[in-house]
């Protein structure tokens, strides 16, 4: 039997989750290296490679190393670039997206070098189309390539997730100022929440945080209802995946043991959340309630109080803000003592109002605004 080879991977996670992401690699039994900002390099062999994409909650994507060299000229550029082995990760006749940044480099225009690479892959991969989009706006069924230079030197890496990895494909229907689940799973597991403590998200939207807490609660792979373009790849063992897909699935459990309780004041995204956890398989872990902040009751054993409230760059008007963020502090001293009270914070005027004695627990961006996950463990009350 050949050895398998490993390749050198890279775990794309937003600024500020890159030890979490660690933590992750850990788990799994995948030795990586020292964090970078944005991500943590790790190594992996193909079937590695699928179970970090199926079973990594943090990570954005998942990107394999290609190629690495210096290059000062375009025939320098091309002459290397035809060497890189695009064949096996690109089908005779399939898509290509490359998306090229070029920074303190003699090569500096990414036209240029976009132009070079699309020749050379044309001259190892028959018939491939190779297109250019905009960040975020990637294909899904092309297999990005990210060439990027820095300081004249080129990277090369394949893209092996497709849609990032934030698209369960359980979110359809959306709220106002949704949280992407890869930061609603990162929060839980910031806060050690492991599924054996009940967990309440008063202020739910779009039901993000409890059904991530489902998911986690009950052992499910994030990635298992999705594919990934590693599965594409005309070199990667592809028969090898459907077993580790299957062995995902078999570790699932069949419910939460703890109550999970998500409640929201607006019809509609009480209505948005249901449908999500139905898409996702756990409808049924999940008690909705439409109901005010106030009105709120915890289960009887203590948990997770973890919400994210509008923080007025988007949503709301600041006095009416002022007055929840009140609340929220006011319904956390008379409910919920014993507890773990957090929330998303962007605002410390806003904070403030919760009169809570509060610590950061993360920092990071949501939707282009910085955050904190402030919390306070096992709440007191005088």
């Amino acid at each position: 039997m050949p050895a398998r080879r490993t390749r050198r991977c890279f775990a794309v996670v937003a600024p500020g989750l890159e030890a979490l992401a660690g933590s992750e690699l850990h788990a799994l039994g995948l030795a990586s290296g020292p964090a970078e900002r944005g991500g943590v390099p790790f190594e992996a062999t193909d079937e590695q490679l699928f179970t970090a994409n199926l079973r990594l909650r943090t990570a954005s994507r998942v990107i394999v190393r290609v190629a690495e060299f210096k290059a000062k000229a375009f025939h320098e550029l091309e002459r290397l670039a035809r060497g890189v082995p695009w064949e096996e990760f690109v089908a005779p006749g399939g898509a290509v997206c490359l998306a090229v940044t070029c920074r303190k480099s003699r090569l500096y225009h990414s036209g240029g070098v976009a132009e070079r690479v699309t020749d050379a892959i044309g001259r190892r991969v028959p018939g491939a189309t190779v297109g250019r989009a905009a960040r975020g706006e990637e294909r899904s069924d092309a297999q990005l390539l990210l060439v990027r230079f820095l300081h004249d030197t080129c990277t090369i890496s394949a893209d092996s997730s497709g849609e990032l990895l934030h698209r369960r494909g359980y979110r359809q229907a959306t709220a106002k100022a949704p949280l992407r689940e890869t930061l609603a799973a990162a929060m839980l597991m910031a806060l050690g929440w492991d599924g054996e403590r009940p967990l309440v998200d008063p202020m739910c939207g779009a039901g993000t945080i409890a059904i991530e807490g489902a998911l986690l609660a009950r052992r499910i792979a994030p990635g298992l209802s999705r594919s990934f373009a590693c599965e594409r790849w005309p070199a990667a063992p592809a028969a090898e995946f459907p077993a580790l897909r299957a062995a995902a699935r078999a570790e699932s459990l069949p419910r939460a043991r703890v109550p999970i309780l998500a409640s929201d004041r607006d019809a509609g995204a009480i209505a948005a959340a249901r449908a999500n956890a139905e898409r996702a398989g756990v409808l049924a872990d999940i008690e909705f309630r439409r109901c005010a902040l106030s009105a709120v009751e915890p289960p009887a054993l203590p948990g997770l109080l973890l919400t994210n409230p509008p923080y007025g760059a988007r949503v709301g008007e600041r006095a009416a803000l002022r007055n929840l963020y009140a609340q929220f502090g006011n319904v956390a001293r008379r409910r919920f003592a014993g507890w773990t009270v957090a929330f998303l914070s962007a605002d410390r005027a806003l904070e403030a109002q919760v009169e809570l004695p509060l610590g950061p627990v993360l920092r990071f961006r949501n939707g282009g605004i910085p955050v904190e996950l402030e919390a306070v463990r096992a709440l007191r009350i005088p």
